[in-house]
């Protein structure tokens, strides 16, 4: 099943702006701990587009060691009127697009600039969604990437090589306009001094209690946007600051709901902004409902 990114991109910021309007139903995502990773369960419901559904997803960080994803996951969709299940589908790949997406959007109206140096922190399947799904509403000018294995950082600019990509250390990454974080660290592993003004940033992997990327003093020199503020608080970059006194829930700017729908936005062009994504169950609806328009169905019956 291949969507078209653009299509991803528009379907995921219409449903932040149902969203930032109030018109879903999204409670927090549950949590269940397992030996070596966890799996939440996230559902939602959007009336305007007639979609409810919920999704079962995994984190377990030691899975490509053992030839499997991070990241695998379940959507069902129902009817909203019957709670008859319409469609079930394997939303793994769908997980990266989505949230991909969430990246492209919090860019497009908060980066400063149409054209930036995108800096990667981590070079797994989401930077490789982040930067696909930025490349299509920005131009990217330049790439530059780190990972903990130098290897995996040179392998990822010979995939793409179609931009202008280079491997360094994390001070020389976090030189950039933009810089994307998708690393599973419970310790900051982006200093502030290294961040110049008007950067923006996007926090893709905290989503967990415990993770955390960024220095603390980033959070408090920034524009701090959620996908939603419960979440973020729970799981998302925010979350160990918090607990520890460092960050409170106040200083949060809005969401990224309120960034699209114009209520928030840059104040000005030195402004660091964080768009912190703990990835929200109305994400996987949208992208749900454009798969289901694309892909090969078996029927389900039921009586």
């Amino acid at each position: 099943m291949k969507l078209d990114i653009h299509e991803v991109n528009l379907a995921v910021e219409a449903a932040f702006r149902e969203h930032g309007s109030g018109n879903v139903q999204m409670p927090p995502k549950v949590y269940i701990t397992l030996p070596d990773g966890d799996f939440r369960t996230m559902p939602a419901y959007m009336p305007a587009e007639q979609l409810a559904g919920i999704k079962c997803v995994n984190v377990h960080p030691e899975n490509p060691g053992k030839g499997l994803p991070t990241v695998m996951a379940l959507t069902t969709i129902l009817d909203p009127g019957t709670g008859l299940p319409l469609a079930i589908l394997n939303s793994t790949g769908l997980t990266d697009l989505r949230t991909g997406a969430a990246g492209a959007i919090a860019t497009k109206y908060l980066a400063g600039k149409k054209t930036v140096i995108v800096g990667l922190v981590g070079t797994g399947r989401q930077a490789a969604a982040q930067l696909g799904a930025i490349s299509r509403e920005i131009d990217v000018a330049g790439v530059r990437i780190w990972s903990r294995k130098e290897a995996s950082a040179g392998k990822f600019a010979e995939k793409f090589s179609q931009f202008d990509c280079r491997t360094g250390t994390l001070p020389f990454v976090c030189d950039s306009d933009v810089i994307v974080t998708t690393t599973p660290s419970r310790s900051p592993v982006v200093q502030g001094e290294w961040v110049h003004e008007g950067t923006h940033i996007n926090a893709i992997g905290a989503d967990a209690p415990g993770k955390e990327e960024l220095e603390p003093e980033l959070l408090k020199r920034a524009m701090v946007i959620v996908d939603d503020p419960t979440q973020a608080i729970h799981s998302g970059e925010i979350n160990v600051p918090i607990r520890n006194g460092l960050f409170s829930p106040a200083e949060i700017a809005g969401t990224l709901g309120e960034v699209v729908l114009g209520l928030k936005k840059r104040t000005n062009s030195n402004q660091i902004t964080i768009f912190d994504s703990t990835g929200l169950a109305i994400q996987d609806l949208a992208i749900a409902s454009l798969a289901m328009k694309t892909g090969e169905f078996q029927e389900l019956e039921f009586p």
